[in-house]
Parts: structure tokens; C-alpha cells; sequence
């Protein structure tokens, strides 16, 4: 490859922008300041399953599943939330969808096929149902549902509801998370390939 990227510098937020009197804290709190919204909620998510499972570093965003564990288990991460960053006039429908999707394959292209491609789904849900006690950075206020790849596989869909889920497992606190995971990775069916 002619323009590999370096690996990623590793900020701390006191960072400064040259020429400027401004910091990385100052971009965050201006990018990043209100979890609730979709795409920060689903990173929110992938980064509390990457802390309880220690995973030494985040996955680059193009890739194919979204947490590697120390002990190489490949996770898949879906978030969804009861209330949304807009207005709303009903709770949202709880669904997670992206359950396959392609690979890059040589010269970075996508493969064209979508499949499963992590040993284990987790599934994380903001319970909060009113916005006065909404806090995401309250991990309480989450619930996690560990699937192994062949449980959601063998289901077969893009997307899934959580009545479905919760008719597969039972659903965790952060604390017991890790473990969820490694019973998770214990199913007998594993991608043959590993």
C-alpha cells in the first residue's frame, strides 16, 4: 500500500491547535457534547464494552466488527435507546440493526456479501424512559444482551427487536458484562476459520 496511515495518536484533550488558543477538550466538548445523540450513543456503547473487557485499543471505524478483546474475541457492538436527542411523541421502538456486513477485501473493497462477521453480538440498551433522569454516562441506566454469532445467525435477520433478544438471553449489568462474553465465546459453534 503506497498511503498507509501511522498508528493514531493517542490524545489527552489539553492538546493545543496551532495558531490557535483552543484544545482537543475544546473540539470534544463542541463535537461530542451530547451523548444521547445516535452516532455518539453507538460509540459510547462500543467504548463501555471495550472497558469491561480491557481491549487494548478501539477498531478502526471501517471495520468489520467494532471491539477486539485480549483474548482476540471479536465483538459486535448495537446500541439503541427508549428516547432519542430530538422530540419525540412515543418511547423509540427498541431494534438494532446491522447485524451483517461486508469485509474489505483486497485493495479495499468491499466484498459485496453481507455476512456475521464477529464471534459474539452485544446488544446495549439506554433504559432511561423520561429525559429528566436520562444520564448515559450512568452505567446503570444500561442494560447488555450477549448473543454468540450462532445465535444471531441462526435467527437469519438484518435487524432485531428486543422481545427477540430478551427470548435468547438474559440481559446484564456493566459489571457482569466480561463474563456474559466469555460464556458467550464458549458456544460450541465458532467460525471454523479461527
Amino acid at each position: 500500500m503506497k498511503f498507509r496511515p501511522g498508528p493514531a495518536l493517542v490524545l489527552t484533550g489539553d492538546e493545543r491547535f496551532k495558531g490557535l488558543d483552543l484544545t482537543v477538550k475544546d473540539f470534544w466538548s463542541y463535537a461530542a457534547r451530547d451523548l444521547r445523540s445516535n452516532v455518539l450513543r453507538g460509540v459510547l456503547a462500543e467504548w463501555l464494552v471495550a472497558k469491561a473487557v480491557d481491549a487494548p485499543e478501539p477498531r478502526p471505524e471501517w471495520d468489520e466488527f467494532d471491539v477486539l478483546t485480549p483474548a482476540r474475541v471479536r465483538v459486535e457492538v448495537k446500541s439503541s435507546a427508549y428516547l432519542q436527542a430530538w422530540p419525540q411523541g412515543d418511547l423509540s421502538k427498541i431494534s438494532f440493526s446491522g447485524l451483517r456486513s461486508q469485509k474489505l477485501g483486497p485493495k479495499n473493497r468491499y466484498s459485496g456479501q453481507r455476512t456475521f462477521n464477529a464471534h459474539v453480538y452485544v446488544f446495549c440498551l439506554q433504559t432511561a424512559q423520561s429525559h429528566d433522569a436520562y444520564d448515559p454516562l450512568d452505567v446503570s441506566q444500561w442494560a447488555f444482551y450477549v448473543l454468540p454469532r450462532s445465535r444471531v445467525e441462526s435467527i437469519g435477520y438484518r435487524s432485531i427487536g428486543l422481545a427477540r433478544i430478551e427470548s435468547e438471553t438474559q440481559c446484564v449489568g456493566f459489571g457482569g458484562l466480561a463474563s456474559a462474553i466469555d460464556q458467550a465465546v464458549a458456544d460450541p459453534i465458532r467460525d471454523a476459520s479461527e
